[in-house]
């Protein structure tokens, strides 16, 4: 099975820098636009991104592990083409991803230099190693604040709400318990409606909980991996 990271909204493949040390042989995929190439406006234009990015690396029995921004791509891909996936792992995100106004008027007014943006941006990694500060702090700076609001924009206008009974793909759901952005209520949802559909709150957790919690985070998706290693799907005949 091949397990490709899907990154959150104005971030990047470093949001697994955790998880890429622990599963070898995973793929982080750094969006378009982030920091380079033209961003997709909304969360179609990603999925289909995404979709030509794993198909032309021919990866098969593909692990969609999606966080935020992300696991609203990994939903879409699960509702588009389940056919492609073995399986979800859907973290600090939501069915619908509304955004607070004060996210947007963050990126919208980001202060000279973008100065007032990157100390909001900041704020949040405030439960993760302090060695990583300086490199998230420049790749945030590499990706800036018009792509993080292109993104949140993106996230405000998705809502599969009422899709979510159509898959049937084995779902592993995680969410910090102090998770505000996407909070637990998102992860119950998400389980309650999902078929096959479990659900892990992680104690102490945040929205970057990958990177606070990555240690139990890397346990949970160890073990959903080797659940899925031991339901054997029948073949499909095309």
């Amino acid at each position: 099975m091949k397990l490709v990271f899907l990154h959150g909204a104005g971030s990047s493949s470093l949001a697994y820098y955790y998880q890429l040390r622990h599963f070898r042989n995973s793929k982080a995929i750094d969006l378009p636009g982030h920091s380079t190439g033209k961003v997709c406006e909304d969360i179609e234009g990603y999925l289909q991104w995404v979709r030509g990015f794993i198909t032309a690396r021919r990866y098969k029995d593909v692990v969609l592990c999606g966080h935020s921004m992300g696991g609203a791509i990994a939903l879409l891909y699960a509702l588009r083409y389940p056919e492609e996936l073995k399986g979800l792992i859907l973290m600090g995100t939501g069915a619908r991803l509304r955004v607070a106004p004060e996210y947007l008027e963050m990126c919208r007014q980001p202060g000279p230099d973008n100065s007032k943006w990157l100390s909001g941006y900041m704020k949040n990694f405030k439960g993760v190693a302090k060695d990583m500060h300086p490199v998230i702090s420049q790749r945030a700076v590499e990706v800036g604040p018009e792509v993080e609001l292109n993104d949140l924009l993106a996230c405000d206008r998705f809502d599969v709400m009422e899709q979510l009974g159509q898959i049937e793909l084995p779902v592993q759901v995680l969410c910090g318990s102090d998770d505000t952005m996407t909070p637990v209520k998102y992860a119950d949802y998400l389980t309650k409606h999902i078929k096959n559909a479990r659900e892990t709150v992680i104690p102490g957790g945040t929205h970057l909980v990958q990177m606070e919690k990555y240690k139990k985070v890397n346990e949970e998706i160890e073990q959903f991996m080797a659940s899925l290693k031991s339901q054997a799907r029948p073949l499909l005949v095309s």
